[in-house]
């Protein structure tokens, strides 16, 4: 059975529910239902061996747990007799041993089901007389690993909740990402690290996701690793604030075998639940533009308190968007360099680029990274590839062990044409990007390269063929005969410090009514010429250009009288990605519109006088 006939066919429950349920509360029977039974359906091979060894070590007086781990081959078990097919076989007690049968599960599994609320939603079907018949659906699908593979089943859980957040208009895009963002985001996160993707090697990495969603980007990651190199292990970390996403995380984390304990719930911004930890490689899409008001009180605390200590030391940026905040703590998680370093990818929106002027939360953020020399490159993605925002996002991939040729430079990548229509919209989702377009994107940040998609056009401006990517190390095409070839940029590299600026606060006299400057009486401004505020100005002088010159040569010849006050210049950081691929198209010659222009009027005339015979 395929991922949407699944859907489909769990999906069919609602029918079952309309009426004594809500739309909007539909999922909170069928996930927690569906979980159950994959758990079921995992554990039914070795389940008469556990109910064995549980009554032998139970009898003997010692702790069962330790040997029935064992026995389940799984990092859970179930110490009830019963699943959901027994079940059905007692319709008049299904609804006490439905709950019995939660209560045989081991702590970590059986904390899931706590996480769902599911024994009130038992009770609440029981009551309208659902309960069987739900039971019965569930019982009747079979979600064994040999039938629904993991990938497979992350699908339905991700399928399931954007239909629910649908009807429930919530925003299904703060519960998972798009399977083939993450996708590019772990090809860019593991593409230079061969001694992790040599196959026959035995390696242990540690990977972590601080909004970790149903676990979508730790389960990629995971089977990306494994098709690499099938002795390799990552070991799965992640936080996550809703409880229903958690939940399904941590179901899909036990049934890899993963230690459930590394999901923890909560706020990562308020409460980190790694305190100690670091890691080898992160992965996030924090939410978009989300106020991070409800929990102010303790990132200022930190932040104060803490500082270069704690995880905002750089800097806080504005409570309107926290999305920075949490690449301030993806920072403050990167193993040392000296213990092998760390990579990581974080999706933004816009604003991270560029927001906030000199000296301010966000610009002292990007000053942090870019002197640090952590940036490695920004992606820029198509529109409209997430389900619940149509706006621009970019990968940010950072690192504290960049290779020798990339040290001191940041790599940009407009990926944004790469893209192609689905045939179904999901919600805000409209585009999705091939494996074609993940390769060239991988291609091109592996390859450290700067490159241009060129066409050739002919003497009417009109495109020959296909775009062709041509990188600097490339030959490009030659010029069709009384043609030319258009070049959009796709990549460029950049110095940290191109990013960078020097704010100058620009003060010219204040003067009395008699056109004559105005001098300071008292103290240190005793003699000076004093400013007037209403003529101040600023100007941004670019790191590498001297500032006396800059002045002498920007600002003097048009306000002789104008002086820098040294004491208020600021270091700002931004990162204008769209100024940097602008093709300027110039327009089309007068003389050229003005012949359209009578072309499309002899013709209007021409049809006019058909209609007049």
């Amino acid at each position: 059975m395929n991922q949407q006939a699944l859907s489909s066919f769990i999906w069919s429950v609602a029918d079952l529910l309309r009426g004594d349920y809500k739309q909007s509360e539909y999922g909170r029977v069928i996930l927690p239902f569906t979980v159950l039974r994959r758990l079921d359906c995992v554990l039914e091979a070795t389940k008469p061996a556990v109910l064995l060894e549980n009554e032998a070590r139970t009898r003997a007086g010692l702790n069962p747990e330790p040997f029935l781990l064992r026995m389940a081959g799984q990092s859970f078990y179930n110490t009830s007799p019963l699943d959901l097919g027994k079940l059905l076989g007692d319709q008049d007690n299904i609804r006490p041993n439905l709950h019995a049968c939660i209560q045989g599960f081991s702590p970590a599994a059986r904390d899931i089901f706590e996480r769902f609320d599911f024994s009130t939603q038992i009770e609440r079907l029981a009551k309208a007389n659902l309960l069987y018949l739900v039971t019965e659906k569930f019982a009747n699908i079979d979600l064994h690993p040999d039938k629904v593979d993991n990938a497979s089943m992350g699908g339905v859980f991700e399928e399931l909740i954007r239909k629910f957040a649908e009807i429930s208009n919530e925003t299904a895009g703060e519960h998972f990402t798009p399977r083939e963002v993450i996708r590019l985001m772990v090809n860019l996160l593991f593409i230079e690290d061969d001694a992790v993707l040599t196959a026959g090697k035995a390696v242990v990495r540690d990977i972590y996701d601080p909004t970790a969603g149903t676990g979508g980007m730790l389960s990629v990651a995971g089977e990306y690793l494994l098709e690499h190199n099938p002795r390799a292990r990552l070991n799965m970390h992640g936080q996550e604030l809703n409880d229903e996403s958690c939940a399904i995380c941590k179901a899909d984390i036990l049934i890899k075998g993963q230690d459930i304990a590394h999901i923890v719930a909560g706020n990562t911004l308020s409460d980190d639940g790694h305190p100690q930890r670091k890691f080898d490689y992160m992965l996030s899409n924090p939410p978009f533009g989300v106020e991070w008001k409800k929990v102010e009180k303790q990132v200022r605390q930190e932040h104060e308190q803490k500082g270069f200590d704690g995880r905002f030391g750089p800097g806080l940026p504005r409570v309107s968007d926290g999305s920075m905040l949490f690449l301030l703590h993806l920072i403050s998680k990167m193993r040392p360099a000296v213990d092998g370093g760390c990579r990581f990818g974080i999706v933004l929106n816009g604003s991270p680029l560029f927001t906030g002027g000199a000296g301010s939360g966000e610009s002292e953020i990007r000053r942090y990274v870019l002197e640090n020399d952590l940036l490695e490159a920004i992606v820029g993605l198509p529109t409209d590839m997430f389900y619940n925002t149509g706006i621009s996002t970019y990968v940010w991939v950072l690192s504290n062990r960049k290779p020798a040729h990339r040290k001191g430079q940041v790599q940009l990548i407009d990926a944004s044409g790469f893209w192609q229509k689905m045939r179904k919209s999901l919600g805000s989702k409209r585009k999705e990007m091939s494996e074609s377009h993940i390769a060239l994107v991988t291609r091109l940040f592996g390859e450290h390269a700067e490159a241009d998609m060129v066409t050739a056009l002919d003497a009417k401006g009109q495109a020959l063929g296909e775009p062709q990517l041509v990188t600097r190390n490339d030959t490009p095409p030659a010029p069709p005969e009384g043609g030319r070839l258009k070049r959009v940029p796709i990549a460029r590299i950049f110095s940290n410090q191109d990013f960078g600026y020097t704010t100058l606060t620009v003060e010219r006299p204040l003067r009395d009514e008699a056109g004559n400057v105005v001098l300071g009486q008292k103290g240190k401004q005793k003699g000076k010429p004093q400013p007037d505020s209403a003529l101040r100005d600023t100007e941004n002088v670019p790191l590498g250009e001297d500032i006396a010159a800059y002045f002498q040569r920007e600002v003097l010849p048009h306000a002789p009288d104008a002086w820098i006050d040294e004491e208020k210049s600021k270091v700002g950081y931004e990162i204008p990605f769209n100024r940097h691929f602008y093709v300027f198209e110039p327009p089309r010659s007068l003389h050229a519109i003005d012949e359209e222009l009578k072309a499309v009027s002899a013709s209007i005339m021409r049809m006019l006088e058909g209609l007049a015979e």
